[in-house]
């Protein structure tokens, strides 16, 4: 199924549900809320999107810890969620996704190479992280982000 195929499976759910989302995006720089905002009337289940692209825009759109970035670094489940935490608090809305990654083609590690992808999500209430290891080019590693994003949010609903 295509992305586009499954944004308006997503929206559906959202709409029927009437719930909305927002979304906090760091290594995937707006793609997903792009994605989410390209089905025509995406205003009845969009709110936001923060594109906290640096530990400061972190830090200070939605309120991470610096010294939580410190400890276990920008690419990291804690981080994915005190980002997913922020944009429900800053938001209000029902549902929020926080990407952070390295997505390359540099700034991978020995323990965080290219491809690593954090990713936190609440859904209603339920907080969840999870982190995927992806392969290809720069573009390849954001597409299969978000990706990865609507299949969660779509079997999560």
């Amino acid at each position: 199924m295509s992305m586009i195929e499954k944004t308006h499976i997503l929206a559906t759910l959202l709409i029927d549900r009437d719930l909305k989302i927002s979304v906090a995006e760091s290594c995937t720089g707006g793609s997903l809320a792009s994605t989410l905002t390209s089905v025509s009337g995406a205003s009845s289940y969009f709110d936001r999107g923060y594109i906290a692209y640096s530990n400061e825009a972190k830090i200070d759109m939605l309120k991470v810890d610096p010294q939580t970035i410190t400890t276990e670094g920008a690419v990291s489940e804690a981080v994915a969620i005190a980002m997913v935490k922020g944009a429900i608090r800053q938001s209000g809305s029902d549902i929020a996704v926080a990407i952070t990654g390295i997505a390359g083609p540099t700034g991978g590690t020995e323990n965080k190479p290219i491809g690593t992808v954090c990713f936190g999500f609440a859904v209603k209430g339920s907080l969840s992280t999870s982190t995927q290891s992806f392969q290809g080019t720069r573009e390849e590693i954001v597409t299969q982000s978000v990706d990865f994003v609507l299949n969660h949010l779509i079997s999560s609903l």
